[in-house]
C-alpha cells in the first residue's frame, strides 16, 4: 500500500539526510559505539544541517519548522544505516529536552538556552527516574529548597540518558509536597556525574548517574511555574512517546527488509531461502504486521501535527510497535542463522539495540494500564 504521509519537501529533506548521514555519522558510528561515546562536534554540524532543532523560532537561530514528518524522515534514514545510538541522542533532543524549553521557557531562558541549543553548542538531558522512581513520579524523592536567589537541589537521579554529556539538564525535583522543573547547568556546584553506566545496547550513546549535594541552582532557573512540574511531566509524554513509536517502526521496517534480501540471496540446500514456504510466511506476516502498524504511526504524526494526539493513541502505538519491532527483529535474526548473532550484521545490533523500547518511556505494562484505565472509565 503506497504511503501518502510525505510530499516533495520532505522527500528533498529525506536527501540532505541521507547526505549527512553517510559523510558525518556512517563513517564514524562503530568507533563511537566501540569508545562508548559520540563526538560531541557531530551535534553541532546536525543542527548546522538541519537535521534536529528545526523546531526552535528564526529569531533564536533555528527553522521555526514544527512538521513531525521532517522528524520521521530522520528516524527512517538512521534506521536504514543502524546508526542508532546517534539516532536516540537525536531524539533525546528533539522528542524530549527541546519542548520543554520551548514550551516552558520565559523570554529571558529563550535567549539563554536557544540559541545553543539550535547550533548544536548544548546537549540537553531529562532527569525523572531515580532509583526508586521510574513510572511512578510521585515517588520521585529529590528535593529543591528555595535559597534567597537560589534553589538548593538534594537527591539522585539513574538511568538518564547523555547524563554525562549534557550541558544542561531538566530535572524533576520535589518543592514542599509537589513537583517542581529545573534547569541545572553543566557547571552548577554540588552537581556531580556518577559513573557511566554499562548497557547492552546503544554502546555509543551514554547514560549515567547523577548527584545533587547542596546543588545551587539559580532562582531563575526554575522551568514554568513551581508546584506544576508533574503536569509539565504528563503533556509532554505524549511528544516522547510517539518520538520512541517512530523510532521503532522505522528500525523494524529496515532490518525487515534488509532480512527479506538476506532471504532472497542466502543460499540453502541448493536453493534461496525465499524458496521454502515457511520462510516466505514468516516474511508476509511480518510485511503485513509492519504495514498495518505504519498506517498506525503516519495517522499518530498527522494527529500530532494538528494538535490532537491524545495520550491514549500516544501510548497505544507506543507499547504496540516497541512490541512489534522487538518480535520483528528476534524472527529476522532467527532468519540469519548463526550469522545473525554476529555483531557485524544489523539485525544483532539491532537486536540488543532497541530492546529498551519496551522499557523506557514508559513501560509496556504502564502504557496498557493508561488504556485500560480510559477504557473503564468509559
Amino acid at each position: 500500500m503506497k504511503r501518502t504521509l510525505y510530499g516533495p519537501d520532505h522527500e528533498a529533506y529525506r536527501d540532505t539526510v541521507r547526505e549527512f548521514l553517510s559523510r558525518e555519522v556512517v563513517p564514524h558510528h562503530e568507533d563511537w559505539d566501540r569508545e562508548r561515546w559520540i563526538d560531541p562536534a557531530v551535534f553541532a554540524r546536525a543542527a548546522k544541517a538541519g537535521i534536529y532543532a528545526l523546531q526552535i523560532p528564526a529569531e533564536y537561530g533555528g527553522a521555526g519548522e514544527p512538521d513531525y514528518r521532517y522528524r520521521m524522515v530522520v528516524c527512517e534514514e538512521i534506521a536504514r544505516v543502524n546508526t542508532l545510538s546517534f539516532g536516540v541522542t537525536i531524539s533525546l533532543q528533539d522528542d524530549l529536552v527541546l519542548h520543554y524549553l520551548l514550551d516552558l521557557t520565559n523570554d529571558e531562558q529563550k535567549q539563554r538556552w536557544l540559541p545553543g541549543f539550535a547550533a548544536g553548542e548544548l546537549i540537553g538531558a531529562l532527569a525523572m527516574t531515580e532509583p526508586g522512581a521510574g513510572s511512578d513520579l510521585r515517588g520521585i524523592r529529590t528535593t529543591a529548597v528555595r535559597n534567597g536567589d537560589h534553589w538548593i537541589l538534594n537527591g539522585q537521579k539513574t538511568f538518564i540518558s547523555s547524563g554525562i554529556m549534557a550541558d544542561l539538564v531538566v530535572v524533576a525535583a520535589r518543592t514542599g509536597d509537589k513537583l517542581s522543573l529545573f534547569v541545572v547547568e553543566r557547571d552548577t556546584p554540588g552537581f556531580e556525574r556518577g559513573r557511566k553506566l554499562d548497557k547492552i545496547g546503544l554502546p555509543g550513546q551514554d547514560t549515567s548517574e547523577l548527584y545533587f549535594r547542596d546543588a545551587e541552582v539559580p532562582a531563575a532557573n526554575l522551568l514554568g511555574d513551581e508546584g506544576k512540574g508533574l503536569g509539565y511531566l504528563m503533556s509532554h509524554l505524549p511528544r516522547e512517546r510517539l518520538g520512541v513509536t517512530a523510532e521503532a517502526i522505522a528500525t523494524s521496517r529496515a532490518i525487515f527488509d534488509q532480512t527479506a534480501e538476506y532471504c532472497r540471496q542466502r543460499q540453502a540446500f541448493g536453493a534461496p531461502l525465499t524458496d521454502k514456504q515457511h520462510i516466505r510466511f514468516e516474511l508476509a506476516e511480518m510485511a503485513t504486521e509492519i504495514d498495518i502498524a505504519q498506517a498506525f504511526v503516519d495517522q499518530s504524526v498527522i494527529a500530532y501535527n494538528a494538535g490532537e494526539l491524545t495520550p491514549i493513541d500516544a501510548a497505544k502505538g507506543k507499547w504496540y510497535v516497541s512490541e512489534l519491532q522487538k518480535r520483528v527483529i528476534d524472527r529476522c535474526l532467527q532468519l540469519h542463522g548463526g550469522f545473525g548473532y554476529m555483531l557485524e550484521y544489523p539485525v544483532a545490533r539491532a537486536y540488543v539495540d532497541t530492546r529498551v523500547k519496551t522499557i523506557y518511556g514508559g513501560t509496556t505494562e504502564i502504557m496498557k494500564e493508561i488504556i485500560g484505565r480510559d477504557i473503564a472509565a468509559g
